[in-house]
């Protein structure tokens, strides 16, 4: 009878366990908390093995059919797994995570059916989980289980984020957020953990209507002042939020919440070291703590010495804005109290370091007012703060000193500072072993931007060595062809130095060699070139795809192009000496490579050219003529004036646009395309030959080479590198559109041209002065060293540099507050000579133009100080007449500054 009993409840069992498993294996979800709530602890411990099974199986399958599975494994799981742990963990499992929008509502009738200890355990586990999936949330489950059972509601980072997220993305009709948060029973807990997340200064700054307290900054305040939330604990979480620093937008979002908390004097007194700490913070956050210190003082609320405090943080800061507020407040503090004269003069002396001249004067200006009140015991600091001010303030600082300020004479001389000439980086030896060659690709692979000299050395490292020993080569690459596999995909990218993986795959014999040989014979398509491969990437690819042949078949003992420096210049000599060991060889020269050679190669002096001629080769004959000839000529550049309002017209990332005026100031190089005289230049390959094409007066040929708004890089400059007037016409666009549409990343190109080769025409120094108006910090940076290259060479023009800014200005293109930032950093090395020879060609038509243009005042302050530190002299009609005129605007007053220092 037992027997029987067993044996019946075994089929029991094994009809309960195989209904369950069907109904989620036939994705029928609805039917699972019925089948569960028949089972046993022991028959659904019995499901496991075979829900884990069915997950295996849809991994990685996203139809209609496995994703109605995963819900009802989903369902399935959680009411199986006896244990909290193994359940939480089966819920939050990645493989269902974005399959469907929401949880199934089956999920919740199976967690509530358990135990009450197990479900405040899963749910506690699944708050401390991050999202599984995009657009799928596991709070409403710990959601429903706090509520359900009373348990203590969870503040973990993701739990709260998920809340704040189900608060703001509520849709259809609905309350304001200020009223959603008081009536939730989990705000009083979770809103202050909402101090402590980073990345939600977007989520919470917008306003989810124009209902007052429907925006966060408005329902926290307003449930601070109703009680909701203890007013005193808000405020010291936000301004420590403020003080703990983080990304600007949550920075402003935090400064918004004070301010709509709006603090009373009192709050705000109880709290002053706070807000004197918030004054290293964003500009943003440092004005608005001034502004509160500043009240406080004057309403006597704190001690004089956080004044002290204040002024040495603010004054010592880049903003010119906060450094003229901290000047004022201490203005206005000596004139309250004159017994605090003496710290507020020696407060504002400060500044007398300041890189602004009309700071500086305005910083005279407050120790004048106040320097009786101060006495004379606060003269010797002073007069060695003196020492730091611009040298206009000099005679006057002496006067209020009582003793002579600055005792160098600038008449006398001036020695300009500009760094050593820049040597280019020879390349090295060859790579003396395979397993170099596999260490240095395995770098190359890894970097998002391999330097010219690492991906040359290794391409000529892969030909060398397939030549030397192949079978060495082969085995080296192994370890790094198994990480980085050559798979034929993403032909939709511009060919870049990773695809020298391509020559590798090749050398290790992964690539047919019979798909190289139909490519080059031209049958079959090309594996590095896509549908918008620009003409730099299919030079590059040319050279690739000749290489992966060449590896596998006649195995040239090395590449003719590598280049002998890091800018990819190829010394004559060197040139001739491979192309005789390739005669001794019996090799014949690629012919991407002899082109790409050609066309870097630098002059040849008479004992190259006869050894050149010595060569019995046909490549030695044409390289012979190539340098007899001088090699690639150099295109002289002009400039192409389009008719007003006659703009071509641009592709750019936010849509069309119609070309402003800078535009107009464009560069030709007509007749490039021609190539040297003679069969020399007429043999270039076709890639190679368009290399050389002169630029159109209409931006329709950049947008073809644009393609996908790829940006030129260093790599492309090191196929040209005795030709950076003609790179840099080419690449005009780029440099434009970093001032003139607040792109970034061309301005790091600028130092690569200033140290190449070739003549320094229009184009160059109009790319250098779209970068020093470049909107982003990092591209004037590098102008400026641009600037100091060319000027430490003697390549700048000076004066073409400055006409062409004055144009740049003129036309709104570039901003006068950016260039003199940029030209402010170039001063500031000590090139003093060189800034001026720029400005005193632009001041002519910066003048005669609109002068409330914003920042001109700083140009000219910024000549004044260069032309009295180098001794300058001679008027400026422009200069002149400015400073003729009425009234005291900045621009006026350093126009006469800078008269003065000129002469008549």
């Amino acid at each position: 009878m037992n027997a029987v009993a067993s044996a019946d409840a075994a089929v029991a069992m094994a009809d309960g366990v195989g209904e369950l498993l069907a109904a989620v294996r036939s994705g029928a979800v609805r039917a699972v908390p019925g089948l569960l709530a028949a089972l046993d602890p022991a028959q659904r411990r019995a499901c496991v093995p075979g829900l884990k099974e069915q997950r295996r199986e849809i991994r990685g399958e996203w139809s209609n059919l496995a994703n109605a599975r995963a819900a009802a494994l989903l369902v399935a799981g959680a009411g199986c797994h006896a244990g909290p742990a193994g359940a939480a963990t089966w819920i939050g499992g990645r493989d269902f995570g974005g399959r469907s929008g929401t949880l199934p509502r089956e999920l919740a009738v199976v967690v509530a059916a358990q135990p009450v200890e197990w479900q405040v355990e899963v749910a506690a586990r699944l708050a401390e989980r991050a999202v599984p999936g995009w657009g799928w949330s596991l709070h409403p489950v710990v959601e429903a289980v706090v509520r359900r059972t009373g348990c203590a509601v969870p503040q973990s980072e993701p739990f709260v984020r998920e809340w704040l997220n189900g608060q703001i993305g509520r849709t259809g009709a609905r309350p304001t957020l200020a009223q959603q948060l008081r009536a939730d029973a989990f705000t009083p807990v979770l809103i202050p953990r909402v101090f402590e997340l980073d990345d939600v200064g977007q989520l919470l700054s917008w306003s989810l209507s124009n209902r007052p307290g429907d925006v966060f900054t408005e329902a926290v305040a307003e449930l601070a002042s109703s009680g909701v939330l203890e007013r005193g604990e808000v405020l010291d979480r936000c301004l420590a939020r403020l003080l703990r620093g983080g990304r600007p937008a949550d920075q402003r979002l935090f400064a918004d919440v004070l301010r709509a908390l709006a603090p009373t004097p009192e709050e705000f007194a109880a709290r002053a070291r706070d807000l004197v700490a918030m004054l290293d913070g964003l500009a943003v956050i440092a004005g608005y703590a001034q502004e509160e210190l500043a009240g406080l003082d004057e309403a006597g609320l704190v001690e004089p010495e956080l004044l002290g405090e204040a002024s040495a943080v603010v004054l010592f800061r880049a903003e010119k804005k906060l450094v003229r507020a901290q000047l004022g407040w201490l203005d206005k503090a000596a004139r309250r109290s004159p017994e605090r004269a003496g710290a507020v003069v020696l407060a504002a002396a400060g500044v007398f370091g300041h890189p602004d001249a009309g700071v500086q004067e305005r910083a005279l200006n407050v120790v004048a007012r106040h320097l009786k009140a101060a006495g004379s015991a606060v003269l010797p600091e002073l007069l060695f703060a003196a020492e730091g001010l611009n040298p206009v303030h000099h005679p006057r600082a002496g006067e209020l000193f009582g003793a002579p300020v600055g005792g160098d004479d600038p008449d006398t001389g001036w020695n300009e500072l500009l760094p050593p000439v820049p040597e280019p980086l020879p390349l090295g030896a060859p790579i003396a072993s395979a397993a170099e060659v596999a260490e240095e690709l395995s770098a190359l692979l890894a970097s998002s931007a391999p330097e010219v000299a690492v991906f040359e050395r290794v391409l000529d490292g892969l030909v060398r060595h397939a030549c030397e020993d192949r079978a060495a080569l082969v085995e080296a690459l192994g370890p790094v062809l198994r990480v980085h596999e050559w798979n034929d995909v993403g032909r939709w990218q511009d060919c870049g130095p990773g695809g020298v993986l391509y020559v590798a795959t090749a050398a290790a014999g992964r690539t047919p060699p019979h798909r190289l040989r139909d490519f080059l014979g031209g049958k079959g398509r090309s594996p590095l070139r896509g549908d918008y491969t620009t003409l730099h990437g299919r030079v590059l690819a040319a050279r690739l795809e000749e290489a992966a042949w060449q590896v596998t078949a006649n195995r040239p003992p090395y590449l003719l192009a590598t280049p002998t420096d890091a800018t990819g210049a190829l010394d004559a000599a060197v040139l001739v000496e491979r192309l005789a060991g390739y005669a001794a060889a019996g090799v014949t020269p690629g012919q991407a490579d002899l082109c790409s050679a050609l066309l870097r190669v630098g002059p040849a002096d008479a004992g190259v050219l006869r050894a050149a001629e010595a060569v019995p080769t046909p490549a030695g004959r044409w390289v012979a003529q190539w340098l007899r000839g001088g090699g690639l000529p150099a295109q002289p550049s002009e400039r192409v004036v389009f008719a007003p309002g006659r703009g071509a017209r641009s592709s750019h990332l936010y849509g069309e646009r119609w070309w402003e005026d800078l535009h107009r100031v464009a560069v030709a190089q007509p007749g490039l395309g021609a190539g040297p005289e003679g069969p020399a230049g007429e043999r270039l390959a076709g890639d190679f030959r368009a290399l050389l094409d002169g630029t159109e007066p209409s931006v329709a040929r950049v947008r073809a080479q644009r393609h996908w708004l790829w940006m030129p890089t260093a790599h492309w400059a090191a196929m040209l590198p005795w030709h950076r007037e003609e790179l840099a016409a080419r690449w005009l666009d780029w440099f434009a559109a970093a001032a003139d549409f607040d792109e970034r990343g061309a301005g790091p190109l600028l130092p690569v041209l200033a140290e190449a080769g070739g003549r320094a025409g229009l184009a160059l120094h109009l790319a250098l002065g779209y970068g020093l108006g470049a909107r982003h910090a990092e591209d004037r940076t590098a102008a400026v060293d641009a600037l100091l290259v060319l000027a430490a060479r003697g390549d700048l023009d000076g004066a073409l540099l400055g006409r062409e800014l004055g144009a740049l200005v003129e036309c709104g293109v570039v901003k006068p507050t950016r260039l003199a930032s940029a030209l402010g950093l170039a001063a500031g090395t000590g090139a003093y000579a060189t800034v001026w020879s720029v400005l005193g060609a632009a001041l002519p038509v910066l003048l005669a133009a609109d002068q409330s243009v914003r920042g001109l005042g700083d140009l000219v302050a910024l000549a004044a100080d260069c032309a009295r530190r180098t001794g300058t002299r001679g008027a400026i009609a422009e200069v002149t007449g400015t400073a003729a005129k009425g009234g005291s605007g900045r621009v006026v007053k350093e126009a006469r500054a800078l008269r003065d220092v000129l002469g008549e």
